[in-house]
């Protein structure tokens, strides 16, 4: 089995409605996201997935996101933008990129602090 993790960032405010504490209000942080998939076998040239590929489907997903307040952009105008809400919105926008390549999504890391992380894996 191999494993492929890509990692990109952007920058975002939010605040967490609902919560009660200091995360309630508007503040502001520059999320990291780490992508992994794995693949059984090598491509005829010896890869199991485009590094650049997958940053580029990982990219465009972001850049919705970057430098917005995400409460304003959908899904999270909806729903909180937790950090377990990003990971799955982006595993959800993700996933369709995906189908018929030879790699599955292992999971996603969304980084709100260099110490405090979330992963999202599907079942």
């Amino acid at each position: 089995m191999y494993t492929i993790a890509i990692e990109q960032h952007f920058d975002a405010a939010h605040f967490l409605r609902g919560y009660q504490g200091k995360c309630e209000s508007l503040h502001g942080h520059r999320y990291r996201v780490v992508v992994r998939v794995t693949a059984t076998r090598l491509d005829d040239i010896g890869l199991a997935y485009d590094f650049g590929l997958l940053k580029q489907h990982l990219g465009k997903i972001l850049s919705k996101f970057d430098h917005t307040c995400l409460n304003d952009v959908p899904p999270f105008d909806k729903i909180n933008p937790s950090s377990e809400n990003i990971a799955a919105t982006v595993y959800q926008e993700l996933k369709p990129k995906l189908e018929g390549e030879s790699v599955s999504i292992a999971s996603i890391e969304v980084w709100e602090t260099p110490q405090s992380w979330v992963t999202y894996s599907p079942d």
